[in-house]
């Protein structure tokens, strides 16, 4: 049973007496990449921390299709800073089996085979937090598709890397869409967009602005705050 769509009814996410997110309405559901873009503050962390349920909605709601069990199960959060344990990439790779009741040996035998997907397989048997940026995501990218999510959830997955390290990631989204994963992500690049993006949502001010297909939006925007944001203005 697919765990989509995921479907937002007027949620909102408040601290402090301030509302950061909402209220939100939307609908994701079917196979592609959707990109959330905005400028900085626009809200799109906090969007991604709520639909992946690490924000409680203050208002509205956030359902999956399937028991909220079964959802958190098919989903994965990759943060623009890797959370790494203290221990060797290959059993951080590992570890989402072995919570699932996998034998440590077929675990660490899965672990190597998605380290060589990711291009990490020389690194496996180092420390976890020895590696370098560009390790630790591709470890964090691993570590998340291992269990085969229907949902990935990704908090700007290349804003610290170099060409060729962005490059390989991207490629590794590449596979994971085309090998079914729904894919949700946030961007300040707009090349990376023009590269990957099948949908982009746009944020500002904690609203969802506009919602296209990734080639209308980034090349006609329907409203004058996206337009002044691929301009490059800053918005008031």
């Amino acid at each position: 049973m697919s765990i989509l769509p995921l479907t937002l009814d007027g949620a909102e996410v408040r601290r402090k007496g301030r509302t950061l997110i909402g209220p939100v309405d939307l609908t994701l559901s079917g196979a592609g990449l959707t990109m959330l873009m905005g400028p900085n503050g626009a809200g799109k962390s906090t969007l991604l921390r709520l639909m992946h349920g690490l924000e409680r909605a203050a208002a509205g709601r956030v359902r999956w299709a399937a028991p909220e069990r079964e959802a958190r199960e098919a989903q994965a959060f990759v943060f623009q800073q890797p959370v790494l344990m203290r221990r060797s990439a290959l059993d951080n790779i590992a570890y989402p089996l072995r919570l699932r009741g996998q034998r440590l040996r077929a675990a660490r035998a899965r672990a190597e085979i998605w380290g060589e997907k990711v291009g990490i397989a020389h690194v496996l048997h180092q420390p976890a937090l020895s590696l370098s940026g560009g390790e630790r995501q591709k470890l964090a990218l691993a570590r998340a598709l291992i269990a085969a999510p229907e949902m990935l959830f990704l908090d700007e997955p290349c804003a610290a890397l170099d060409g060729r390290a962005t490059r390989e990631i991207e490629q590794i989204l590449r596979d994971a869409r085309q090998g079914g994963t729904r894919i949700v992500m946030s961007t300040h690049d707009q090349g990376q967009a023009r590269r990957l993006a099948d949908e982009v949502l746009f944020l500002n001010k904690g609203r969802v602005r506009e919602k296209a297909a990734g080639p209308d939006f980034l090349s006609a925007p329907a409203t004058p705050e996206a337009r002044a944001f691929l301009n490059g203005d800053l918005l008031p």
